[in-house]
């Protein structure tokens, strides 16, 4: 029997790129319901023209949503709604600000709130097979060590907003794993892809390419501190493939999911490779990582590194996130997270060739 799917989070680039994964790996589909906000109108119709070119499906296999999950029953009428509740049989939660230094209010309304709502929806689908819903690593915030897959609950504190928003709606959607078959699945810093580096904007490791890029004409290049923590970053096809195979079998219906890099290198070593890669310098000397700190806490200096302050944390928390489930419920799979070093000329050949495209460039404040 065909799948019905469901998604938040239209016209995102996961969301476009999961929808091309299930039809790359063969799964049958009947319909595919993409919910987008009405300032997306035509953003969506384009991706959804796309797809339509893209693949094999029919243009009457897709059905654009208008709604909001910020709203109650996600903003749709009562008898569509019912309709959908009928026929849905995946619903991928992916709708959510993404944004290390998002204001706590909108982060509590589309992140906490939005989740409340869509896992209150899900509850009444009377055909669902599986609720999918994007969560991050992050959710550990400010733990050290090595962070499970099973652990949720800590009293460590947050690094920022996005963080603490994601933990509580994560918290939101455990509550409902008794109700509803759901997989959680927990990205680490999520890159481009490892075949051409594709990614829709710069952000995480690529505030370092932005500063190396204004520091291109600097005779020495600095280590900023130590540098010594993990820093897990992960291809989004990897997370893209795993997402799509883990929800689509048995063995993956209650279970929360690291898709991290069980391998991940230091800071240090993410540095000095992209710095090889970008400038062909190798650092050599080392600054505080507090004077980077300071020198971000200047808006002007934060505008023209292209780095956000909150970004610096993540090189500072010492915490190791096991993927042991993942690893073993993708045994026997050709799905494998490459190693950094394997792709992250093609992430910088991305950059380079992409660095002053329209979009690319996250905003700093």
């Amino acid at each position: 029997m065909a799948n019905t799917y469901f998604f938040t989070g239209f016209p995102g680039f996961l969301a476009s790129h999961l929808i091309d994964e299930i039809i790359h790996q063969g799964y049958p589909v009947d319909k595919i319901y993409l919910l987008f906000v009405k300032t997306t109108k035509k953003q969506a119709e384009a991706s959804l023209q796309r797809l339509i070119k893209e693949t094999y499906l029919t243009e009457d296999k897709f059905h654009l949503i208008e709604g909001d999950i910020t709203d109650p029953g996600l903003g749709i009428d009562d008898d569509k709604s019912a309709q959908l509740k009928n026929e849905v049989t995946h619903f991928f939660h992916l709708a959510a600000i993404y944004d290390l230094s998002v204001p706590l209010t909108p982060a509590w309304q589309v992140n906490v709130n939005g989740t409340r709502h869509v896992s209150e929806w899900v509850k009444q689908a009377k055909n669902l097979e599986r609720y999918i819903y994007y969560s991050t690593a992050y959710v550990s915030g400010k733990r050290s060590g090595v962070i499970y897959e099973k652990e949720l609950e800590h009293e460590a504190g947050f690094k920022n907003h996005y963080e603490y928003t994601k933990y509580e709606a994560e918290r939101l959607v455990q509550s409902v794993k008794h109700e509803v078959p759901t997989t959680i699945i927990r990205p680490g810093i999520v890159v481009g892809d490892s075949k051409e580096g594709t990614t829709a904007k710069f952000d995480g490791p690529y505030f370092i390419l932005n500063m190396l890029a204004h520091m291109s004409y600097a005779p020495l290049l600095p280590y900023f501190g130590k540098g010594q923590v993990e820093v897990n970053l992960v291809p989004w096809d990897y997370v893209v493939r795993a997402t799509i195979h883990l929800s689509h079998h048995n063995v993956g219906s209650g279970k929360t999911y690291h898709l991290t890099d069980p391998s991940p290198l230091t800071a240090r070593a993410i540095y000095k490779l992209l710095a090889k890669s970008y400038l062909s310098k190798e650092p050599s000397f080392t600054v505080p990582l507090g004077w980077a700190g300071n020198t971000l806490k200047l808006p002007i200096f934060r505008k023209w590194l292209g780095m956000p302050r909150e970004a610096l944390d993540y090189f500072t928390c010492d915490s190791h996130y096991d993927a042991s489930q993942a690893l073993r419920d993708l045994e026997g799979t050709p799905i494998k997270c490459p190693d950094f070093t394997s792709i992250q000329e093609q992430l910088v050949k991305y950059y380079k060739d992409n660095r002053n495209a329209p979009g690319k460039q996250v905003s700093i404040h």
